[in-house]
């Protein structure tokens, strides 16, 4: 079985740096690629609004951040610009947009944004476009939030389209347009890796891990329901399972809302992960370390512990 590929999480870290010290993701990246990771990880929010925080904020601030349990002060930086800082300092390390929320951009903005990227970091990009949860935001930006599955499904048709194709005519519900040139395209002709996930393997998503997926990043950890769901619809569309990258992360506890999560109790999550099929596993610093000064030998550590399990 060989060793899982690490991903390090940026975004999230705010007990170990401020929210506007934006430098510091870019150098952790660079520790991350210098250590041996395989890929950082970026998640992003427009805005947010008091629906943020209306299941409560999280008690211990080095947790994830889901729905409805963060400070609506909680700092949200553009993810693809990051990316673009890192990706001129790295050479190797894979960037992964999660959760770019694609309803709230118009899906030409999002190709070039995204083609653009590609081209600058020579195919290290990875987009997850996700629909996202919260209703203030969507209200702010004026898109609607019911109907942000249908934007998104019919965004995913455009971007493959302008991607693929000059000139690129497409007339949709949400988005029309005729003879418009997308150049220079992104890095491989059909465009950025894609991820998809969510809390279930529920028809939507699978849909579009079949017609436009290169990897699977559930929410939370997928039952054997979910993964053969995936299986089955990929074998009907005439893939095969090994051409999806499964992506997990450790399982984590606190002590107490004050205290950090013990790394090796962690990790030995992960052997299992291996045998479902998993390959990529994800891990946020700040639930280990408290100064952003051991970053080097905490990413050390982590990989010495992965490497074992090869």
């Amino acid at each position: 079985m060989p060793a899982p590929r690490m991903l390090m999480i940026l975004s999230e870290n705010w007990t170990l740096t401020d929210g506007r010290s934006l430098n510091d993701l870019v150098t952790w990246a660079r520790i991350a690629e210098d250590t041996g990771f395989d890929s950082v990880m970026i998640s992003e929010h427009v805005v947010l609004g008091p629906d943020a925080s209306d299941k409560g904020v999280m008690g211990n601030p080095r947790d994830y951040a889901a729905p409805g349990n963060q400070d609506p002060l909680m700092p949200w930086p553009n993810s693809l610009m990051l990316f673009s800082a890192i990706a001129s300092v790295t050479e190797r390390i894979r960037l992964v947009g999660a959760a770019v929320l694609a309803p709230l951009r118009h899906p030409l903005l999002l190709a070039r944004e995204l083609g653009t990227l590609d081209l600058i970091s020579e195919g290290r990009l990875v987009v997850q476009p996700n629909v996202s949860w919260s209703k203030d935001e969507y209200a702010a930006m004026g898109v609607p939030f019911r109907e942000r599955g249908k934007i998104l499904s019919e965004q995913l048709e455009v971007m493959k389209l302008v991607f693929e194709q000059s000139p690129a005519t497409h007339h949709g519900h949400y988005f029309d347009f005729e003879d418009i040139y997308l150049e220079p395209k992104a890095f491989r002709p059909e465009g950025p890796r894609m991820w998809f996930g969510g809390q279930k393997a529920h028809g939507a998503v699978v849909e579009r891990i079949v017609k436009y997926g290169h990897g699977f990043h559930p929410f939370g950890r997928p039952t054997e329901e979910d993964l053969r769901i995936i299986r089955e619809a990929m074998a009907e569309a005439g893939r095969d399972m090994a051409e999806l990258e499964m992506v997990g992360g450790v399982r984590y506890s606190f002590p107490d809302d004050h205290s950090l999560a013990d790394l090796g109790e962690s990790m030995d999550s992960i052997p299992e992960q291996l045998e479902q099929g998993f390959t990529t596993i994800c891990i946020k610093p700040s639930m280990y370390i408290n100064d952003k000064a051991e970053l080097e030998s905490f990413c050390k550590d982590v990989m010495k512990r992965a490497e074992a399990m090869g």
